[in-house]
């Protein structure tokens, strides 16, 4: 499930708040969607960075893309403004991933963009628990939208979502329709690489354990055939138990853990703890749920930075590396 009980109380008040931002805008908007925007292009919102990422890689010039979480703003906390409800309510393509913002949900639900993709939708979603077993745990294909929503780290599970995007751009653009459908499939390929690159690279890796801070890493452990070991839930602040912390600790001393993984948007407190009383090193594993500089970085580079960051920490030889392109 979704980790968002720590936040109930303050999600339903910003559902509240939604709902009274986007009854003024459908208001002042009459409720409809522009053809195009004054510019021109297909006028896209994009819930969070890799939903950007997609509508920016397929549309480039023949679209504007709105992130509506913006950079170093963790995006299961987001809390949609005004302005931002009446930006879904005028939009003419949604690129959002159903069940991780509420607030973004209910706004999509009041929307009338002619193209509303659903990542969950090209990806269902896996309910990842703590006690993960063999391969990245033991998951079960969940018929909602509850379940661990961090698909992005798949590069298949993404490249599957590229493809949903690329068909509900040209649907909703049809005179741009061939540029979509060439961009997606360019964009497959690079993802496609990369599969193969995180497939080479951690083909021989000493141990497949690795131990992270939060769950988010479920489907990047399930396609690679690793087991991640997470402090926390696919909530990031979620609060361990002493328990789990024992559970945590057991698995790296018997799977020869060298490494706590933490990320970029969160306290590396928790990790810098477990890893102090474990004698083990710490290091990055950036889920991905935004980018702190555009400019320098993308989904593709932080990716490789990934890999070779596991790499390191799982003790994968060097000869079995694929250069990054």
């Amino acid at each position: 499930m979704i980790g968002l009980t720590g936040r109930r109380a303050r999600t339903t008040t910003a559902l509240t708040v939604t709902a009274l931002a986007a009854s003024l805008a459908l208001t002042a908007c009459g409720g409809s969607s522009s053809a195009k925007g004054a510019d021109g292009k297909l006028n896209v919102v994009a819930s969070f960075y890799p939903m950007e990422f997609l509508a920016q890689q397929i549309g480039r010039d023949h679209v504007s893309v709105t992130d509506l979480t913006a950079p170093r703003v963790e995006p299961h906390d987001l809390e949609l403004t005004a302005k931002q409800v009446a930006a879904v309510q005028k939009a003419d393509a949604i690129v959002y991933l159903k069940g991780l913002q509420p607030t973004v949900d209910q706004a999509v639900d009041q929307s009338s963009a002619k193209a509303r993709i659903d990542a969950t939708a090209a990806s269902p979603l896996v309910d990842h628990h703590l006690d993960e077993g063999a391969g990245g745990g033991d998951a079960h294909q969940d018929k909602g939208p509850a379940g661990d929503p961090h698909i992005w780290l798949d590069p298949a599970r993404y490249a599957a979502i590229a493809k949903s995007v690329g068909d509900g751009f040209a649907k909703a653009d049809p005179a741009h329709a061939e540029d979509y459908r060439k961009n997606t499939d360019e964009l497959v390929t690079r993802l496609t690489a990369l599969d193969q690159e995180f497939q080479a690279g951690l083909k021989d890796a000493r141990t497949r354990t690795f131990v992270t801070s939060h769950a988010a890493f479920g489907y990047l452990a399930d396609h690679y055939g690793l087991t991640q070991v997470a402090i926390n839930g696919v909530d990031p602040e979620s609060e361990p138990t002493p328990a789990r912390l024992a559970e945590v600790q057991k698995a790296a001393k018997d799977n020869g853990v060298t490494t706590v993984f933490f990320e970029t948007l969160v306290s590396p407190k928790l990790a810098d703890t477990v890893a102090k009383d474990l004698g083990l090193k710490t290091a990055v594993l950036d889920p991905l749920e935004g980018v702190a500089d555009p400019s320098k970085d993308d989904y593709l580079t932080v990716m490789k930075q990934n890999l070779a960051n596991l790499r390191a920490a799982l003790g994968a030889p060097s000869t079995t590396a694929t250069p990054a392109s």
